[in-house]
């Protein structure tokens, strides 16, 4: 469960049951599709005529971030994404990305690293999967409606997963961007904005 490195240690034990279960299965699934994705990585490599060229882009992004722990737990969100894709044939592109974001309500501040797999869908367009890290900083105070001590760790971290959409707009240097993502299966952030390919 995502929650933040000040909670009491009680609480967190009592999760502790229950999350070695979930724990167990997403390691199972992360390893099967590391292994889909290596296998198609390389039937892919092989195919391509020519080095993959670098597209780097960076964009803004806004959202909605939902914790999923019940009662104050969510914020809009607003930042800056920055990556690069590599273009595998004409049916993938490999990629990496890095995220920036400050909120509000529950959300402090947000920030990750995330490796995507896209399937190009039409000119300047693409559907892409991805997974990586992401850590949240949060605002206690708000979340619980008590004054908190600074010295208590308002952060949590965990593995991202997700889908998204880029849709050229008849420039393909510029894309719409829309998509939604969970961190540890546990909350449910979706985002919407503009990419700029360079």
């Amino acid at each position: 469960m995502l929650l933040p490195r000040g909670v009491a240690a009680f609480d967190r034990d009592r999760l502790d049951t229950q999350n070695m279960q979930k724990d167990k299965i997403m390691k199972k699934l992360t390893l099967l599709a590391a292994t889909g994705l290596a296998a198609l990585t390389l039937a892919t490599g092989a195919q391509a005529q020519e080095a993959a060229t670098a597209q780097p882009y960076i964009g803004l992004s806004g959202g909605y971030h939902d914790l999923g722990t019940g009662g104050r737990d969510d914020g809009a969100i607003g930042g800056v994404v920055a990556g690069v894709d590599f273009p595998m044939g004409e049916t993938l592109t490999l990629g990496v990305e890095g995220n920036f974001h400050v909120g509000t309500g529950a959300i402090d501040q947000e920030y990750g690293v995330a490796a995507r797999l896209g399937f190009p869908v039409g000119e300047g367009s693409q559907l892409f999967v991805k997974g990586g890290y992401q850590e949240v900083n949060f605002d206690l105070g708000h979340i619980t409606g008590l004054p908190v001590m600074a010295s208590i760790d308002g952060t949590a971290d965990e593995y991202l997963v997700g889908v998204a959409g880029e849709f050229g707009m008849g420039n393909r240097s510029v894309r719409l961007r829309v998509g939604v993502d969970t961190i540890a299966f546990d909350s449910v952030r979706a985002t919407a904005g503009m990419i700029f390919k360079f």
